[in-house]
């Protein structure tokens, strides 16, 4: 449970600092902020896969640069389902998922598998 709180709190620090940065991206209150990186994580585990998998010969076509429309697809359904998280067009939305995912990489640097900070000892 600790783990799931951490990477929802790093989602949200991601969509946070992606309404800051990316003009066209507006994301209003702390609870649409929070039910956002919730909706979001839920997209990524459910319907992501399932795109990915059918738009494979697109992505291989592509070298994986399709890869970051399926990513910025599933900000705007995100966006789509929740009032107070708009989009205003489609190069906010991969810019904004440039943001989340950039901040999601960097964090898990961090961040074991299992959610919980990792502390490496080497003794000598």
């Amino acid at each position: 449970m600790p783990g799931l709180l951490i990477r929802m709190f790093i989602s949200a620090m991601g969509l946070w600092i992606a309404s800051e940065l990316v003009p066209g991206m507006e994301i209003t209150g702390m609870g649409t902020l929070v039910a956002a990186a919730f909706l979001l994580g839920i997209v990524n585990a459910v319907v992501r896969p399932l795109i990915v998998i059918l738009t494979f010969p697109i992505t291989i076509v592509t070298l994986g640069l399709f890869l970051l429309v399926i990513n910025a697809a599933m900000l705007g359904l995100v966006a789509w389902l929740l009032d107070g998280f708009m989009l205003s067009g489609f190069f906010s939305a991969i810019a904004g998922s440039l943001v989340v995912s950039a901040t999601g990489w960097f964090a898990s640097w961090y961040i074991g598998p299992r959610g919980g900070f990792e502390i490496l000892i080497i003794r000598r």
